[in-house]
């Protein structure tokens, strides 16, 4: 005879939790809406709301800082490399080159520029990498890459002191396309200045007859076609930074 009571107290508990529930619910609902409207009339920052862009600087802060230069990527056999490499991207790689002419101008510093040959880069040490490359657009190839390390090019041509700056920007030829690195990720030692794919020369679209192969970044920053180079202690412009992607672009 008791346990009606308690079933009454029970259903009018569940119903008042209900209800609760969905007055929560609604709130919750209500604040995202506010939440977005007001990230919506931010003012942008490098193409991307403000706040969204303080979010890419914390978390390039927080893995920069993490970050170990001498921590190696993952490599496979030849055999696991593919045959078929997928282009990702052509800016910067207008119709109207030739890679016969083709000198890498390295600003040292203002008004002191290098200009470095195919046959000057290609008479340094050889190296191979095969790894996972992995796009912003959500696919991966393991993929073979042949050049010179980046760390070996420096000291051949006595610029290990420019290894002092934060941050090193390439372009292409045409300036079209142009990327900025954080100096430790261009030290780490599996990052190469790359002319040779599958053990044959650069194909035209993949960046003939120099590119960068820096492993621990999307393939965003992997720039086709260098062009000129330079070093700087401010960030670089970026291409895809300045288009709302994420400058540091690791993985």
């Amino acid at each position: 005879m008791e346990s009606k009571p308690n079933n009454l107290a029970t259903d009018r508990q569940v119903r008042r939790r209900v209800i609760f529930s969905f007055i929560g619910f609604f709130i919750f609902i209500g604040l995202v809406y506010l939440a977005f409207r007001w990230l919506y009339h931010t003012p942008d920052a490098a193409g991307v709301h403000a706040p969204l862009r303080k979010g890419y600087e914390v978390n390039e802060k927080i893995f920069g800082g993490t970050f170990n230069k001498n921590t190696l990527v993952k490599t496979y056999p030849l055999s696991a490399a593919t045959t078929h490499v997928r282009v990702n991207g052509d800016v910067g790689m207008g119709e109207d080159f030739d890679p016969k002419t083709w000198k890498m101008h390295l600003v040292r510093n203002v008004g002191d520029t290098l200009l470095i040959s195919m046959a000057e880069i290609k008479a340094l040490p050889k190296t191979e990498i095969v790894f996972d490359f992995k796009c912003i657009e959500g696919w991966s190839q393991v993929t073979h890459w042949g050049g010179v390390k980046f760390t070996d090019f420096l000291a051949h041509f006595g610029l290990d002191s420019l290894a002092a700056y934060k941050y090193i920007g390439l372009q292409t030829p045409d300036k079209a396309y142009y990327v900025g690195i954080d100096m430790n990720s261009m030290l780490q030692p599996q990052t190469i200045l790359c002319y040779e794919m599958n053990g044959k020369p650069l194909p035209y679209d993949q960046g003939a007859p120099l590119r960068l192969i820096i492993p621990v970044k999307y393939g965003i920053k992997h720039l086709k076609r260098i062009g000129t180079m330079f070093f700087s202690n401010t960030q670089p412009a970026d291409y895809w930074a300045e288009r709302g992607y994420d400058f540091y672009s690791g993985h």
